[in-house]
């Protein structure tokens, strides 16, 4: 067991008698030419932070090396542009296959061109279910005028500084002004906003959070898609997101810290975090 905050959520035990489809039916959405280990990181994480099912959907030609990494995740080919980024025309096949997801993360590895707008603004919109937002998707976001309004369902996002400063105009170097941006956006559109970086911030605009676990080692490529599959496998498991945020964000950062006792802050990658979220879960006495 480690110290945590004592008011951090915790997952109801398992039954017997339980299901993989009692454990969530996860729908990750990311990929292109180029970034395809960032959805594979994000599906490898949500297996390991408890999730039923996996499937990645991913840009056609992303399809076989995004399956070699994981025998575990479902992979679904989608149409792609001549860079191999999803397609404008993808969208309606992304809404097909959340319609059977109980929840669905976007943007890890996405890229970035115009067509991806609609996609992220459909999906913001449209899906009823759980949504979890990071990366390429949040700057397709930052597109279109009041980005964060007319949210389908509970939303969490994820942006690093310079994300959120896309988002809102508030500049990364603005750490104050960022934080009292998020909680005001998190209370005007019923989101809730995860603010990485050092002590990560949590809000939903009524409550806010300090995240105390996590070390420099973290600052690496991949760390924030491996965050996107822990939290869209908490909601998955029916946590509601501002506890899914909390809980989420605190065992990515003790997987962190875990992985720096071993393969130090300057070895570890963010593969090494999917590597250490079973002791994570074992820490916080699972």
């Amino acid at each position: 067991m480690v110290a945590q905050p004592h008011d951090l959520p915790r997952l109801a035990p398992r039954l017997a008698d339980s299901h993989k489809g009692d454990y969530g039916r996860v729908l990750l959405l990311g990929g292109s030419r180029g970034m395809s280990g960032a959805i594979a990181l994000a599906g490898m994480a949500a297996l390991r932070a408890g999730a039923g099912l996996v499937t990645l959907g991913v840009p056609d030609p992303c399809l076989e090396t995004v399956a070699a990494w994981d025998p575990c995740c479902m992979t679904v080919p989608l149409e792609s542009d001549d860079a191999g980024r999803f397609a404008a025309s993808a969208g309606l096949v992304m809404l097909e296959l959340a319609a059977r997801a109980t929840v669905v993360g976007c943007g890890p590895g996405w890229g970035q061109h115009p067509g991806l707008v609609t996609l992220a603004r459909t999906l913001y919109t449209r899906l009823r279910q759980p949504l979890v937002v990071d990366a390429d998707a949040l700057n397709a976001l930052a597109q279109s005028p009041d980005a964060l309004a007319g949210a389908g369902g509970q939303r969490i996002i994820t942006p690093h500084p310079g994300e959120f400063r896309r988002l809102t105009g508030v500049a990364e170097g603005d750490a104050a002004g960022q934080q009292t941006r998020a909680m005001d956006l998190a209370s005007a559109h019923g989101i809730v906003v995860v603010l990485k970086g050092h002590r990560t911030l949590v809000t939903d605009g009524q409550r806010t959070a300090r995240n105390e676990t996590g070390n420099p080692g973290m600052a690496t490529a991949g760390a924030g898609d491996v965050l996107t599959g822990v939290l869209t496998a908490l909601l998955g498991q029916g946590v509601p997101a501002w506890e899914a945020a909390r809980l989420g964000v605190f065992a990515h950062g003790l997987a962190g810290d875990l992985a720096a006792r071993q393969q130090t802050q300057l070895g570890m990658t963010a593969r090494d975090l999917v590597q250490f979220l079973p002791e994570a879960w074992r820490a916080l006495g699972y």
